[in-house]
């Protein structure tokens, strides 16, 4: 990459600056020899000299030891990992571990057009307290000891009853559980990653599937997404030159976009997957919330290739920490083992409470009436988005969220700014993605869309 600098003294700086970064993010470790003086000036855009110049001030420093004759090479002990280092240099105030920051932080008069979860008066309060009543009139044994490796045998069993009605086969057996989606998936990461791999992403994609892999010391490649799922040309094109360890994708109302694969598309994506050799890990979490399950990868595959991740924090309670991991028979001791070592297993008064839950007529009722809610707040939300200017990506089949285009190339951490000066928390398209592609949208959560104020605020915004 060419530097743009107006002096000797700013290039200096600009090479000083991209090694601390590269030693931050840990893409340089400790003993590990930097680029060489005439490569990185080729890199950076600048002279050898400059170059010289930086890497002395480093070696000033401590941060790098020069060996004569061999060149220079990153000294000190390992830093604490910094993964805002870890990626693009985004303004603080909208990071993705920011929206979620802020969003979880806003008081009860704060909008939040931005958040990723359903609001607190549409959650099933009285299922939870009936739910709270019978878990504690377990035997008391259940309510103080570790539960077995797996995880609460009842809840397998119906997680496996559940996945079964989409189309994927898993015996309760081959449910892990685990305490939510995010550590599901990273367990999956730790099993089947090393430093180093490469994994491909939905591109935009959730914005914390970026910070986790960042942690573990992976390449990140972005699947340009479509209305219909990954674009395959491009997804055939990425699994040649990376052969990526693995694809990470929402098979139904990904997140941000709100799209869902169609047949064909999930048939051609599991062929090309398979002649890469190349594993898919599947993120189940909105599953519920379609009017009319789309195509499974677990199941066209069978578990033989594809995991599968999920929770019910978007649907029943995002207090009642409860995620699970669907996979192949001989793959679950090995993960069950790393489960163990990291955390000696998962709660089980949660997954008590989230069994009592899911085994009560009220479940199926609160999914139903909030599909039936969620469909009509797309329909209110769109227009209202619309006559602020905001054009829709493609009409979602359900969940909550709109993935909008901004009016007249706004940027959307311009407008998400603005919009945080006025009390209302967006999610910009910028967190979501690896590319600048998407700088122009901005994801919307119809639930939260209602309030009035909300329309005001954003035209403040735009501007």
């Amino acid at each position: 990459m060419a530097v743009a600098v107006r002096s000797p003294g700013t290039r200096v700086e600009a090479v000083v600056g991209e090694i601390r970064e590269r030693i931050a993010a840990r893409r340089l470790v400790p003993g590990v020899r930097i680029p060489s003086v005439r490569a990185f000036a080729e890199t950076m855009g600048v002279s050898k000299s400059t170059v010289v110049e930086a890497y002395e001030r480093l070696a000033a420093e401590g941060a790098v030891v020069p060996r004569p004759g061999s060149g220079f090479y990153v000294a000190g002990k390992t830093r604490p990992l910094s993964l805002q280092a870890m990626g693009p240099r985004l303004d603080r105030i909208v990071d993705p571990l920011w929206i979620t920051r802020q969003a979880q932080q806003a008081g009860a008069d704060q909008l939040k057009p931005g958040a990723g979860w359903l609001p607190d008066s549409w959650m099933p309060h009285e299922a939870i307290r009936r739910g709270l009543r019978r878990v504690a009139r377990a035997d008391l044994a259940e309510m103080t000891n570790y539960d077995r490796p797996l995880g609460y045998e009842p809840l397998r069993h119906q997680i496996a009853r559940k996945v079964g009605e989409k189309g994927v086969g898993a015996e309760p057996d081959q449910i892990v559980l685990v305490e939510s989606a995010t550590q599901a998936l990273d367990l999956v990461c730790r099993f089947l990653l090393q430093p180093g791999d490469t994994v491909l992403v939905d591109d935009p994609c959730y914005f914390n599937f970026l910070a986790l892999l960042r942690a573990q010391r992976v390449s990140v490649v972005g699947v340009p997404i479509t209305p219909e799922g990954p674009d395959l040309q491009a997804l055939a094109t990425l699994l040649e030159q990376h052969r990526p360890r693995f694809y990470l994708t929402n098979a139904a109302l990904q997140n941000p976009t709100g799209a869902s694969l169609a047949p064909t598309v999930a048939h051609r994506l599991l062929k090309l997957c398979e002649a890469h050799d190349t594993l898919i890990v599947e993120d189940e979490i909105f599953g519920d919330l379609e009017p009319e399950a789309a195509p499974r990868l677990a199941g066209f595959d069978g578990l033989e290739r594809v995991i599968q991740i999920g929770s019910f924090s978007k649907t029943l309670s995002a207090a009642a920490r409860c995620g699970w991991i669907a996979l192949r028979a001989d793959w679950v001791e090995p993960l069950v083992d790393l489960k163990l070592a990291l955390s000696l297993g998962n709660g089980h008064i949660t997954a008590a409470l989230v069994h009592a839950l899911i085994t009560e007529g009220a479940y199926r009722r609160h999914l139903a009436e909030t599909r039936r809610r969620l469909a009509g707040a797309m329909v209110q939300a769109s227009a209202e988005l619309r006559a602020c200017g905001l054009e829709t990506w493609a009409q979602p089949r359900g969940g909550f969220f709109l993935w909008m285009r901004l009016p007249d190339g706004r940027d959307g951490a311009d407008v998400a700014r603005r919009a945080l000066a006025r009390g209302m928390v967006l999610a910009p398209g910028t967190s979501f993605s690896l590319s600048e592609a998407w700088n122009g949208y901005m994801r919307f959560n119809v639930a939260h869309c209602a309030d009035p104020r909300i329309r005001p605020i954003l035209r403040e915004a735009l501007g």
